[in-house]
């Protein structure tokens, strides 16, 4: 299973859960090992079309880093924190997320829009 890291050490994705609010962004950065990548991507293509069938989920998109880089990000925007966690608090969810390596890391975050 992947390790989960804490972007910011003082507001780890969990305790980001008991926030009641909407819409979110959730921002997952993974740091994943050249060799692999496609076979990550695999796996993650399944998650993703699972979590884009969930209620409350609004958008998802992969992005890769450049030049050569090892980092890939998750953007997905969700209506609510409540209906992301309940996403991922699902058995199917759980079973997928076992299923990647241990060598990859990764740094999920939630955000809300602010106006600048």
């Amino acid at each position: 299973m992947t390790k989960l890291q804490s972007l910011d050490p003082k507001t780890p994705m969990f305790a980001q859960f008991k926030e009641k609010t909407g819409p979110i962004v959730l921002a997952n950065t993974f740091v994943v090992p050249k060799e692999r990548t496609e076979a990550f991507l695999a796996l993650f293509r399944r998650q993703a079309e699972f979590m884009k069938a969930q209620p409350g989920c609004v958008s998802l998109q992969m992005h890769k880093g450049t030049a050569d880089s090892q980092l890939l990000m998750n953007v997905a925007v969700w209506e609510s924190t409540e209906a992301l966690a309940t996403a991922f608090g699902s058995p199917e969810f759980q079973r997928m997320a076992a299923e990647f390596p241990d060598d990859i890391v990764s740094y999920p975050h939630i955000f809300e829009q602010i106006d600048v």
